[in-house]
């Protein structure tokens, strides 16, 4: 899976060096030395990692514009120029930072813990299309049978032909094909409709379930 990101800088060497540390970690890189131009290009284009050179004029205005596009927000990366950048990090509204000139170990650190949460943000709300069984017993009532629809880590859609009571805890059980056991967890329901389809929010899965189900979830990810 390939993420994109995009540098605001005019400093050809760093930009050089950034060019390589993200390529090597499978992340495109668009370079735009203008700050108005990037913003632009922003609202035009969905870009995972935003790198803003702090030195570059017009790059405080920049930030500031930034915190007030609506919409998902992208990952703001700043390359510190010089020690005073430090006091004004909160007000940038970066999650990551570090100075120039570059230091390529401190930047593959920081890159590489911007992308795993890039990708760790787009895991948690990744549905995964699924037609397989799926198990659902309440307490005193006989199971009953249901497909499902779409799966992710905190729930899924599920449709079955009969009705059941939103305010009943539910057992959910189900397999996951290619995992080595099933998976059982408490739910309730969110949402249902009259056509028997169901909104299912897991309520308690077991920590070793719950990795499962990650790692599954992110093989369908990277292999659609």
């Amino acid at each position: 899976m390939t993420l994109s990101s995009m540098v605001v800088s005019r400093d050809w060497q760093e930009v050089s060096v950034l060019e390589c540390i993200l390529g090597g970690l499978h992340m495109d890189v668009a370079v735009e030395n203008e700050p108005q131009r990037a913003m632009a290009r922003l609202g035009k284009s969905k870009i995972d990692a935003l790198i803003v050179d702090c030195d570059l004029n017009g790059s405080s205005q920049f930030l500031r514009e930034l915190q007030n596009v609506p919409g998902p927000k992208t990952v703001p990366l700043v390359i510190m120029g010089n020690p005073r950048h430090n006091q004004s990090l909160d007000e940038t509204g970066a999650l990551f930072a570090f100075e120039k000139p570059i230091s390529v170990e401190q930047a593959v650190r920081t890159l590489s813990a911007a992308r795993s949460m890039i990708l760790d943000g787009r895991l948690r709300y990744h549905r995964a299309g699924l037609e397989v069984p799926v198990s659902l017993s309440c307490k005193g009532h006989k199971a009953m049978d249901a497909f499902l629809v779409n799966l992710s880590q905190g729930g899924m859609q599920i449709h079955t032909k009969d009705p059941v009571e939103a305010a009943k805890a539910l057992q959910v059980s189900f397999e996951l094909p290619g995992a080595r056991s099933s998976l059982k967890t408490k739910a309730e329901i969110a949402w249902q409709d009259k056509r028997g389809n169901m909104g299912v929010r897991f309520v308690k899965l077991a920590p070793q379930q719950q990795r499962t189900l990650q790692l599954w979830l992110a093989q369908q990810y990277f292999t659609n």
